[in-house]
């Protein structure tokens, strides 16, 4: 959530920051602002409420601000309304020192009540300002320099954060501390000395443009940049060697590519995610997990796996606890990472928790896995972005290849990792022998059939466009199935309601009866997943209760089950494959029905409201 940019170098800073945050605004906010320094003179601050463009309007693109040194930031609001005194940077007296802050400062109302007893003053109504005035105070109180007074101020605040702060007495230079909180810093060398670059961000596609080469600043580190220099140093103050990571994707990657919309075009891309995913893993008779570090050992001496995530990587779970207990006969629990930390768990050493993540900085699934880790369990991390926090902190990775993903409503990340679970269930089932040689092998060619057939579905989309259009003005939208249906059917409401602003539910079809049904009215859309065979008369006979009552169907089911145009008024088609990997099938004309709902109530499909791509906070 919220995003940060930071810049020192030789050119003007303000259009590279204002480039850079408008990379961000997937991640959601409610107002921006930038704080630039020309030479030793003060900071020049502008921030505006709502979107990015106002901001560029105040500023004409950034050209108006001098200064070759600047941070900016796009805030979501946490504490305080949204507002242009609320929004970032937030300086201290005199302009001192100005900085911008992602994530929460849980003690920051002890903080303040300490600060304003020792004089200082507050304008806002946010944890930011108070972290910002706290740093001023040790730096003054210690006489010390940034990197102490950044190091004294990180032992008393408790919460998360990634820091950019300026100093007036360190002209040209930025300061940086992260706690949980994503950052990245790329640094471009000048061929002279004076005329390198040093960028600092909360995500790639922010500096993609300038340099693919970054540096991931570790938890509780901080760093000094300069113009095409930066130094890391731990909490005593020890200067810290850090590698420097290559960024494999490109720019035109994070471009829309001539599509109207990011979620399109994402959707669009799911047929090589799924295929780049699938390549890395699955071999001509079955899948080799090796690099994840899962060895067979392992595998058959695992007693229980609990899947960890939040949201749609939630419901990518729902799917992998049937699969896996399908294929390899381990006991599965799914598990909300907003709860799992909460909980008196009962964990045993030889348990294995998945942690899964697109960002891999999810607040709650980062807090999961440490958990987890502290109880002295194997944890793997499915994860998208290589070096984020969980990916480096798990003890087995499994990386996604989905490339960058920018509109909040995930698409091809969850593809992705559906395909993770897979390979994760097929692995343990090959290491346990609970499958043969040849089924393993079976399963595999059907794999890789996946992205052919996802393709197809998209080749079909102008009708789910047309029905979308149908029931643009539908105020609840039901959604039914049973085992991995019904884990679709999560996915598929949370599409829904998160885009299109439609309230939706997702239930499992034989519930029905214990109370939902209750909601059903005159044309109420009921949407029927049902690509189960086994399964497919019972969910059938859901839907039959359903029409009685006077909803509106429509069926999503595979290729051959046409008696279902005798029930529902619409109905889907899909490929047929293994029923174990349906889900990755049905789920796509689901996120097309979102999609296009959206666009028919004319809603901002890449950015919805009050929604970010990475929630980085509790």
């Amino acid at each position: 959530m919220c995003g940060i940019v930071g810049f020192t170098g030789h050119v003007q800073a303000a259009p590279i920051l204002l480039d850079g945050l408008s990379k961000l605004e997937y991640r959601g906010y409610d107002s921006a602002g930038i704080a630039v320094r020309d030479g030793d003179k003060d900071p020049v601050v502008v921030k505006a409420k709502g979107r990015l463009a106002i901001l560029s309007e105040k500023t004409d693109g950034g050209h108006a601000v001098a200064g070759t040194c600047g941070i900016g930031h796009t805030r979501w609001a946490t504490h305080g309304e949204p507002s242009e005194l609320n929004a970032h940077p937030h300086c201290s007296e005199d302009n001192f020192v100005v900085g911008v802050h992602n994530g929460i400062i849980e003690n920051y109302q002890e903080l303040k009540d300490k600060l304003v007893k020792k004089g200082y003053v507050f304008y806002s109504q946010t944890d930011t300002e108070v972290a910002v005035k706290l740093i001023d105070y040790y730096y003054h109180k210690y006489n010390v320099g940034p990197i102490d007074a950044l190091a004294k101020t990180m032992v008393r605040v408790r919460g998360s954060y990634a820091l950019e702060v300026m100093f007036k007495d360190y002209p040209g230079e930025i300061y940086v501390a992260r706690k949980d909180s994503p950052m990245i810093i790329g640094v471009v060398p000048g061929e002279k000395e004076d005329e390198g670059e040093t960028y600092v961000a909360s995500d790639v596609p922010a500096i993609l443009k300038y340099t693919r080469d970054v540096y991931y600043i570790g938890n509780l580190e901080m760093a000094r940049l300069r113009k095409g220099e930066v130094t890391f140093f731990n909490l005593d103050g020890e200067t810290v060697d850090k590698p420097v990571t290559r960024i494999e994707w490109d720019a035109e990657a994070a471009e829309k590519g001539g599509f109207e919309h990011f979620m399109m075009k994402e959707i669009h891309e799911q047929p090589k995610a799924v295929a780049d995913t699938l390549a890395s893993v699955v071999k001509e008779n079955g899948v080799d997990l090796s690099e994840t570090g899962l060895t067979t050992e392992l595998m058959r001496s695992i007693r229980q796996i609990h899947i960890v995530a939040c949201g749609s990587a939630y419901h990518v779970g729902a799917v992998g606890q049937y699969v896996i207990e399908d294929l390899a006969r381990v006991p599965v629990r799914v598990e909300l990472a907003s709860e799992f930390r909460y909980r008196n768990l009962l964990l045993d050493p030889d348990d294995l928790v998945v942690v899964i993540s697109q960002s891999g900085e999810t607040a709650d699934s980062l807090a999961a896995l440490r958990e987890a880790k502290g109880r002295g369990v194997r944890t793997l991390a499915i994860v998208n972005v290589v070096g984020s926090s969980i990916a480096r902190e798990a003890d087995h990775i499994f990386y996604t290849l989905a490339g960058p993903e920018i509109a909040v409503a995930t698409t091809k990340a969850y593809s992705a990792q559906l395909i993770a679970v897979y390979a994760l269930a097929m692995g343990f089932a090959q290491a346990r022998e609970t499958i043969t040689a040849d089924r393993a092998a079976a399963l595999a060619e059907e794999l890789k059939a996946l992205p052919d057939k996802i393709e197809r579905i998209l080749s079909e989309q102008e009708r789910i466009q047309w029905f979308a259009a149908k029931f643009s003005n539908a105020r609840d939208v039901f959604f039914i199935g049973r085992g991995i249906d019904y884990a679709v059917s999560l996915e598929g409401s949370l599409k829904m309601k998160e885009i299109s602003y439609i309230h939706s539910e997702a239930y499992a079809a034989g519930e029905l009866k214990h109370g939902t049904i209750s909601l059903i009215e005159d044309g109420t859309l009921v949407i029927g997943v049902l690509t189960q065979k086994d399964l497919f008369e019972k969910t059938l006979s859901n839907m039959v209760e359903v029409k009685s009552r006077g909803g509106y169907l429509m069926a999503l089911t595979t290729y051959g089950n046409y008696s279902i145009e005798d029930t529902a008024e619409f109905t889907v088609y899909v490929p047929k494959t293994d029923p174990c990997f349906a889900a990755s099938l049905a789920v796509i004309p689901l996120q097309l029905m979102g999609y296009y709902l959206s666009v028919a109530r004319g809603l901002d499909v890449d950015k919805p409201r009050n929604l970010a791509k990475s929630v980085t906070v509790e």
